[in-house]
Parts: structure tokens; sequence; C-alpha cells
């Protein structure tokens, strides 16, 4: 009973179970809090986003361009042989289309 209300009611009145209210008792009584603990791994630290460091000289202005330009390139020619593949399943017989 806490304060004169049997456990049972209280189970009722709160919609708890019995457990509960008996665990929370017996860490009262010997003195433990009852705050809420984190379960689990404790959460990572997000990865830090790299600095971006501008390029000092003509050379490694010129050489970032130049690695730029070859992905952007090579993006541009899978786009190119995805977009010949699908025209190519399209066209039943192989043939290129008319331009007329």
């Amino acid at each position: 009973m806490v304060k004169g209300l049997p456990l049972q009611e209280i189970c009722l009145r709160y919609d708890l179970n019995r457990s509960t209210i008996q665990t929370w008792m017996r860490k009262i009584r010997q003195g433990i809090s009852l705050e809420n603990k984190q379960r689990g791994r404790t959460p990572k630290a997000p990865m830090p986003r790299p600095k971006k460091k501008g390029p000092q000289t003509e050379l490694e202005k010129l050489q970032a361009e130049n690695l730029r330009l070859r992905a952007e390139n090579a993006l541009l020619k899978k786009v190119k042989a995805l977009v010949e593949g699908q025209e190519a399943i399209a066209r039943p017989n192989g043939q290129k289309p008319s331009t007329n």
C-alpha cells in the first residue's frame, strides 16, 4: 500500500503493471533514483565535414578543375550509354528511328 491506497487500485487507476509499481517501490526503499536512464549504446558523434581548402596555387586550381571535369565527363558517358540502351530496348527491330 502507498499512502493508504491498495496496490491493485493504483494499478487500475494509472493503468500500470503490478510488477512495475513493485519495482519502483523497491528502488525507492533502497534509495535508488527512478530517473530514466538511457539504455543501449551511446550515440556516435557525427562525422565532422572535412574543411574545404581552396587551391592555393594556379597549378592546384587547374588540377582540381581537371579532376572535376573528368568526373563530370565520366558521368555524362554513363548517362549517354544508359539512354542509348533504353532506346535500343524500345525499338522493336533495332533500327534507328526515322527523322521524318
